[in-house]
This record gives structure tokens, sequence and C-alpha cells, in this order.
């Protein structure tokens, strides 16, 4: 599913910086990985990668067979549009849309009709368990169901790659749990290949396998303590 091979990213300014020191790393489909280091160790920027909202300054980012390293800005953005979702920590929902209408905005961008909208946006929510939410809007919500709502319009599109920058970051003890065990059941049911970004030692329990990060390059790869719980 995911492959990297010597895969470098350095910042042009008045020093060079080098975020990513040559990475080998291969995920294949249906993992659930999770990928923590201290700030500055390159996870960001391996996320990043991997969902081409980047190119690497030299070496292959391989998703799905496909070399985005090698694709156009117009190629890198048909391939998220149907092949890679994002969870954010900051949820990034329009204000002032309604929940089923926040999750519906993939599709509509994809041209998907409004009948096939309207199934797909009643099922996810179901799934993440806001069917009765979907009238509200985000500021009408906690941060857990906020969070939710993120997760089910990631899910919609049924991208086989689900990419979570810190899902947790801005929940209570309670409320990340809630959404670690629905990330579990999705990849679970799904069989979704899920990459976490955390540093959340909780997040990574759930998770089948550990990456660990330190100056841009691979320091451990194993299985995490309690590691899909």
């Amino acid at each position: 599913m995911l492959k990297l091979h010597d895969v470098i990213k350095t910042y042009a300014g008045k020093s060079e910086v080098t975020a990513l020191a040559g990475i080998n790393l291969t995920v294949t489909a249906g993992e659930m990985v999770a990928i923590m280091g201290p700030s500055g160790s390159g996870k960001s920027t391996l996320l990043n990668l991997l969902g081409g909202l980047d190119v690497p300054t030299s070496g292959q980012v391989v998703v799905g067979g496909k070399d985005l390293a090698r694709e156009s800005e117009k190629g890198r953005s048909l391939f998220r549009r149907s092949k890679v979702s994002y969870i954010f920590q900051a949820y990034h929902l329009m204000p002032t849309l309604k929940v089923s209408q926040n999750v519906a905005l993939p599709l509509h961008l994809a041209g998907v009709p409004a009948v096939e909208i309207t199934r797909k946006v009643a099922q996810v929510l179901k799934e993440v368990g806001l069917e009765g939410r979907a009238n509200h809007l985000p500021d009408e919500l906690s941060g857990g169901e906020r969070q939710r709502v993120a997760i089910a319009r990631a899910l919609v599109t049924d991208a086989p790659l689900l990419l979570a920058d810190e899902p947790t970051g801005n929940l209570d003890t309670a409320r990340g749990e809630e959404i670690l065990n629905l990330l579990r059941a999705i990849h679970r049911e799904r069989g979704t290949t899920i990459v976490i970004v955390t540093h959340d030692h909780n997040a990574a329990s759930v998770c089948e396998r550990l990456i660990k990060l330190r100056d841009g390059r691979v320091e451990g790869d194993g299985s995490p303590v309690g590691g899909g719980r």
C-alpha cells in the first residue's frame, strides 16, 4: 500500500533544514500504524508526503502503486480526492454548515449525485453514532462529537487510506478513548489502512505497529505496548 524508499525532504532558508534524512518504510494494505517522535522529528512532513500534500526532495513515495514524487500537482490532487482522507486535531469543520453538509462536502467536490450523497451521509453518520445530530451546527456539538463529524467526513468517500494527525489532541481522556475505539472499529470493519501521527501513547497502543522517528530517521519499528488492544 505505502512504500517510501530513500526519502529525503529538505527546506531551503537562511540555512537548509532537513526534515527527513533517508526514510525507508513499508506499510501494507489494511495495517493500523502509529508514528511517534519528538517535535521536529519529521512526523508531520512524513504524513504530508503520504497524502500527496508535498513531494520529497529525493526518493520515492509510492502509495497504491503510484509514485507521488513523480506526479504533477493536479495528479496528486486527483489522488487525494479518491485515495486518501484526513482527520485533523482541529477538526476543520465549516462553522456555518450543518453536520450533514460538512460530511457531504467531499462528495459534492467529486460530483457525486445528490441521491447518493444523501444515502452515504446517512450511512456514515450512523456508523460514527451521530445520526441524531445531522442538522446541528459544529458549535452545538462537544469536542468529541466534532471529531466524529470529521471522521464521518473522512469515511464518506470510502478512501482506502486514512491519515490522522493528532486525532485526540484536543480531547479529554474519556472523549479521546471514544475516538480511538471508533478508529479501531473502522479499521476492523472496513479494513482501511490507517496511519496516526500522535504524541499520545494511549493512541499508539490501539495500533498494531509503532514507528518511532528521531531527527528525520526511523529510530524504531515494532509493536507498541498493548498494540491492537
